[in-house]
């Protein structure tokens, strides 16, 4: 095998690099994407669930001996372990075809509003909720749904739209 050092000069025993593919261990095996993206929705369901469970509060619906921020409390490490799963999952499955990702706008639709969803639950959202307020909380806990509902719908679509956002065609 012929094999060039940092400078140019063979390096016995090494392969030459030119000639390794570069490959991602995700695409090694037919199963191992699949489940990858179970886990992901797995993170992403235990994290929105525990999220729509206080906005569900804030409107008044259902868990009515418990606040808001009570509620908060208890979910806190559940919402937070789950959008750490989801967001770690996540960056595994975009660095299997990175380019069919960003370029599909659902996907970029769905990083905006997941961007979006993250900031407002760890800034407005908690400051609603810990003030346990009843008229402005209301409309904190339909904004937060609308948000990580647009995250779910923009996860749903990447399956059905191609990448679109080629050079060439816009």
């Amino acid at each position: 095998m012929d094999s060039r050092g940092p400078i140019g000069q063979n390096v016995p025993g090494l392969p030459n690099a030119h000639s390794m593919p570069i490959t991602n261990p995700l695409n090694a095996s037919p199963l191992v994407f699949p489940v990858l993206e179970c886990i992901h929705i797995a993170g992403f369901a235990l994290s929105v669930g525990t999220i729509a469970i206080v906005d569900f509060r804030l409107l008044g619906i259902g868990m009515r001996r418990e606040t808001p921020s009570q509620l908060d409390r208890d979910t806190f490490y559940w919402t937070l372990g789950g959008i750490s799963l989801m967001v770690f999952t996540g960056l595994l499955l975009f660095s299997s075809d990175p380019d069919m990702y960003y370029l599909n706008i659902a996907f970029d639709l769905k990083m905006f509003f997941l961007l979006l969803a993250i900031v407002f639950h760890y800034t407005i959202h908690r400051k609603a909720v810990r003030s346990d307020a009843a008229g402005g909380g209301k409309l904190v806990a339909c904004v937060s749904l609308a948000l990580w509902l647009c995250v779910v719908f923009g996860g749903i679509f990447i399956g059905f739209l191609n990448s679109t956002l080629d050079i060439d065609k816009v």
